[in-house]
């Protein structure tokens, strides 16, 4: 690894400690850096790694780490977090949610809107159906890859 390397990857670790983000990705030029921070496991904890097909791991309450609650239908299609950020169901405080439970929904239709380092990314639905299932709570923090919404041809 290169001086400038080194030193690029310490400035991306401190901006994960100053914002208290779980991580953070960025391209120069042909080279891209990801860092992702993650909770020191206990000296007893034992690493189990999912083969391909398995089910979600489970939290410590029983359900899966993404969601908790009701099993979704094999049919659900579900929209997942492309960014760490902090979710946002409605445009603006006190506003109508972009979609509830129930609504039906089309591809590009905004969903809603997950906040990263100051920047307001409007998350769009890939696909046509009923929103089954609504994930997050208004300003709850999600990781990359967190179920958002669960959407039902």
């Amino acid at each position: 690894m290169s001086d400038d390397d080194a030193g690029r990857v310490r400035a991306l670790a401190a901006i994960l400690r100053e914002y208290d983000l779980d991580a953070v990705r960025v391209q120069v030029g042909e080279t891209e850096y990801e860092l992702v921070r993650r909770e020191p496991a206990p000296a007893a904890a034992s690493i189990v790694v999912p083969g391909p097909g398995s089910a979600p791991a489970a939290a410590p309450g029983g359900e899966p780490a993404a969601v908790s609650g009701a099993a979704a239908s094999p049919n659900v299609k579900r929209v997942t977090a492309p960014v760490v950020g902090v979710f946002y169901g409605a445009p603006a405080p006190g506003a109508d949610p972009f979609v509830s439970v129930g609504d039906r929904v089309v591809p590009g239709q905004v969903l809603c809107i997950l906040e990263a380092m100051k920047l307001m990314n409007e998350i769009t639905s890939e696909f046509a159906g009923v929103v089954s299932r609504v994930i997050p709570e208004n300003g709850q923090l999600v990781s990359l890859g967190d179920d958002l919404f669960w959407i039902e041809p």
